[in-house]
């Protein structure tokens, strides 16, 4: 770097960090050509001349973001800082999955979203803190569980909704329901949204499918004692990723584990101590492009292993 130079590198830095000039500004500003003020730039961090300062949390944050892509195939990673009780991680969560759809969603684009407790927190949220429509498309049956608590009148949500129940009482059952033109007009339309957003629950005693009635405790043990480490859209999964083969799984009223697989930008939002095994299974199998976790969780799959 030059003496003359210099002043040029100094100003040019200036007037792009610190006064929000564009670089086709700053050119006219100078009487230099554009490709010279992104030398000039390159030049100013290179020397350093403009020196970048990330708070500790942050750099930390960054780091295990960038760990989390790298460990599993990931295309993006969102770690959000751990609240102080369960409710306000579920909360929090939800906002940040919100967040994430209303940043990266087209306008009047198209979400799938999955079955669970944390999606319908979500739906809550964008009902209220999104502008413009939303087409939301359900991954699973269960009509009641994607109804958002708030009217979704207020920005516009059009809800495709598969109507059947999420579990039925037989395989033929569920086979009959799934050959509905109104079921396949649903399912048509979850292989073409631009974004699908699934939880991912464990296998504990306060799951949602059991909250919900859609388990027994007596059948949640018999999957556990299958291998079950928890599910994702309903689907139970041993600990590297693979659908637990039970007569629950052939009456499901869900998108299958290869079609979600095959979909375009997968989003799993869960966090959580009890559910790191699941969570843990359901990125190795490579079912999701991005991960939506708090920083205690993300921190313990990073140190998860698994035996073959």
């Amino acid at each position: 770097m030059s003496d003359e130079e210099y002043p040029l590198i100094l100003k040019a830095a200036w007037y792009y960090y610190m006064e929000d000039y564009t670089q086709q500004q700053i050119s006219q500003m100078l009487g230099v050509s554009r490709a010279k003020v992104i030398r000039l730039l390159e030049e100013a961090r290179a020397e350093g001349v403009i020196q970048f300062i990330f708070r500790a949390e942050d750099s930390s944050r960054m780091q295990i973001e960038r760990g989390l892509i790298e460990r599993f195939g990931l295309d993006d990673a969102y770690v959000i800082p751990t609240p102080g009780t369960s409710s306000d991680l579920s909360d929090s969560l939800a906002r940040a999955a919100a967040m994430y759809v209303s940043d990266h969603l087209r306008a009047d684009g198209y979400l799938n979203i999955g079955y669970g407790d944390t999606m319908s927190l979500v739906l809550n949220h964008l009902a209220v803190g999104r502008s413009g429509s939303l087409n939301v498309v359900s991954l699973t049956g269960g009509v009641s569980y994607y109804l958002p608590k708030i009217s979704s009148e207020i920005f516009g949500m059009r809800l495709y909704l598969t109507p059947a129940p999420l579990v039925v009482s037989s395989r033929d059952l569920r086979d009959a329901l799934l050959e509905e033109q109104s079921i396949r007009d649903v399912y048509r339309m979850t292989e073409h949204a631009d974004m699908s957003l699934v939880g991912i629950g464990g296998a504990e005693d306060n799951a949602t499918v059991l909250r919900n009635g859609i388990l027994s405790k007596t059948e949640l043990a018999l999957l556990k004692m299958q291998g079950a480490v928890g599910d994702i859209l309903t689907h139970f999964v041993d600990a590297h990723g693979q659908p637990i083969d039970t007569t629950i799984e052939n009456r499901i009223v869900s998108t299958s584990l290869e079609d979600l697989r095959a979909m375009r930008n997968v989003v799993g939002v869960a966090a959580g101590p009890e559910k790191v095994a699941a969570i843990h299974a359901v990125l190795v199998a490579g079912y999701l492009n991005v991960l939506i976790t708090d920083g205690e969780t993300a921190r313990s799959l990073l140190a998860c292993q698994v035996e073959s």
